[in-house]
């Protein structure tokens, strides 16, 4: 607190002495003090100042008698006032003073704590955002580990397969060599017969009536061997033969994605040795051969130098509508658009994670990719930029499809599915109805009709105009994998021909199912593992299917029945129909592409 002068005190005596009548004492003391040559201008001190001073100072004694009961510091109290606030105030009014600078000054320290806790709060987010990171590095670890044990499993099963089947080839070869011992056994005693007729003559007649007897009893007992032999024969017809196969080698690792160009003969395909090929595909017949030279393929290599990264695995791929690029989606979460020369027009980094869906729009203006980070991204093609992230899902995203070219459908592990429209903030439709993922969805020809299949062992049918979907089709035993609409009904080439939508299943069938009625029209049991990919031929009047037991069907949709087969050397992860329906390509576990004839 500040003290008073010497100077100022004098002055205060000299004043009061003047304003009581002690003239002679006022000016002895203002003569010896030099008053006169003090700086205080009278003007500002009111009169009965050192009276007032006086009661100040018994009023101090005062309050801090009061104020000692507290726990309040007098002294720091009183830090607060200044000597003329004690001259001129009264006690209320200095308390008055001394509770507002208190209050301002718990307000600055409240600010300080504020500000400290908001410090404290954001380190907690912080360590909050880095814990989900973790997880979710840690979830992506365990989905990759699991893929790789699956795929694991899946080649331990197929080497068993293959053991199997050169089993029970020995088994047949051992069966011919019986047949041939038993027609050997049978021609040594006809021969028997023979001779035994020309000895007895007489009995020529009752011997050829045994052996007539005889021959039909074989003839009975023998009735399975032309049925089999039907049977096979059967199924050799419906053979692919190797002369309508061409089998395309130069992939490292597994070949999971193929698509044709919707312009020409070109053919793409991606692998997991981090690679994506353009093929071209000679028009006409296939001849049976097996290319690999450099010739007729252009390499897309999505990582320098050495294949095989699996952190590169070209996951999914795509043509624009015209057949001028394609689009390429890979493990290490980058989109990649090509030239049909092999030439890398643009890379689209902006996912967190594995891309494992994506489609052109049918403008071909942008790009929708799907990823394991959870979102969705739109890309405008002409300025390589993302347009729009939509970040809906609570799981990976497992397939994007459009609806028109605007706006689209998405689906994921946490077992919804979003519409979504380039401009929006939030999904303009939300279904919600699986109780497990959901593994594709796909819009009918005419956008109106969403279908969608799941690993909660149904399939659904979803319109725009109502929350609830419009049909659950429960038919299957196990996990549908996927589902394809046909090119058929309104607004295709085919528009005479009833809307029918397939779907493929772990159960190792397919499914034909009415899509009016959402009942089922018939199932096509031909595969013996899961199946993985159909499709239907631009015509609307065959199906192909492709499964884990190696084989591809191609089906009658008229007949119901498998009309042409082939075999390969792998499981078959996806099929698909060349513009004319006369070509249908497979992609196979073993490395390879196969194109296949189609003639009926």
């Amino acid at each position: 607190m500040s003290s008073i002068t010497s100077a100022e005190l004098n002055y205060l005596v000299f004043r009061y002495l003047h304003e009581s009548g002690f003239t002679h004492s006022a000016f002895s003391l203002g003569y010896e003090a030099g008053i006169n040559k003090c700086p205080i201008d009278g003007n500002m001190v009111p009169p009965g100042a050192l009276i007032t001073f006086v009661q100040k100072g018994l009023q101090f004694v005062e309050m801090e008698a009061n104020l000692s009961n507290s726990d309040t510091d007098v002294d720091d109290d009183f830090s607060f006032l200044q000597p003329l606030d004690l001259i001129t105030k009264d006690v209320h009014q200095l308390r008055q003073m001394i509770r507002e600078k208190k209050r301002n000054l718990q307000k600055e320290k409240d600010k300080e704590s504020d500000k400290e806790h908001e410090l404290v709060r954001a380190r907690v987010r912080e360590k909050e955002r880095l814990e989900r990171q973790e997880r979710q590095e840690r979830q992506e670890r365990q989905e990759k580990q699991e893929r790789q044990e699956r795929q694991e499993i899946q080649e331990r099963q197929e080497r068993q397969e293959r053991q199997e089947r050169q089993e029970k080839e020995k088994e047949r070869e051992k069966e011919k060599e019986r047949e041939k011992d038993k027609d050997r056994l049978e021609k040594d005693k006809e021969r028997e017969k023979q001779h035994d007729d020309q000895i007895d003559t007489e009995m020529t007649t009752d011997q050829e009536d045994v052996v007539t007897v005889k021959h039909d009893e074989n003839g009975v007992s023998g009735g399975p061997e032309p049925m089999d032999i039907s049977t096979s024969s059967t199924f050799q017809a419906c053979e692919i033969p190797s002369s309508d196969v061409t089998i395309l080698e130069g992939h490292t690792s597994e070949v999971c994605a193929c698509a044709w160009s919707p312009a020409g003969s070109l053919l793409a395909s991606g692998s997991g040795d981090s690679t994506a090929r353009i093929w071209t595909i000679a028009d006409g017949t296939c001849r049976s051969s097996v290319q690999n030279g450099p010739s007729n393929v252009l390499v897309l290599k999505h990582v320098k130098g050495r294949t095989n990264e699996k952190s590169k695995d070209v996951t999914t791929l795509d043509w624009n509508g015209d057949g001028t690029l394609l689009a390429t989606g890979s493990y290490d979460g980058q989109a990649r658009i090509w030239s049909t020369n092999g030439e890398l027009r643009s890379t689209l980094s902006k996912h967190k994670g594995p891309i494992f869906s994506l489609k052109w729009n049918r403008k071909g203006d942008y790009l929708l990719t799907g990823s394991c980070d959870k979102t969705a991204i739109v890309w405008d093609v002409k300025t390589e930029e993302w347009k729009q992230q939509f970040e809906f899902h609570a799981g990976p995203t497992l397939d994007v499809d459009w609806r028109n070219n605007v706006s689209f459908a998405t689906s994921s592990t946490d077992n919804m599915i979003y519409v979504c429209k380039i401009g929006e903030n939030r999904p303009i439709k939300t279904f919600s109805g699986h109780q497990g993922e959901v593994n594709c969805v796909k819009w009918d020809p005419t956008g109106q009709l969403l279908a969608s299949c799941s690993d909660d062992i149904t399939a659904k049918i979803w319109s725009m105009k109502q929350e609830k979907y419009l049909h659950d089709l429960r038919e299957h035993a196990k996990e549908i994998y996927t589902i394809r609409w046909s090119p058929t009904g309104p607004g295709t080439n085919n528009p005479n021909q009833p809307l029918v939508l397939a779907s493929a299943s772990f159960d190792s069938t397919v499914k034909l199912w009415d899509v009016e009625q959402g009942k089922l029209l018939c199932s096509l049991n031909g595969h013996r593992d899961p199946v993985y990919s159909v499709a239907f031929s631009p015509n609307g009047e065959y199906l192909a299917s492709g499964s884990l037991d190696r084989s591809m069907h191609i089906w009658s949709l008229k007949e119901r029945k498998i009309v042409k087969t082939y075999t390969g050397n792998g499981g078959i992860f996806e099929v698909c129909w060349n513009k004319e329906g006369d070509k249908i390509a497979a992609c196979f576990a073993n490395n390879t592409v196969c194109v296949l004839d189609f003639r009926m």
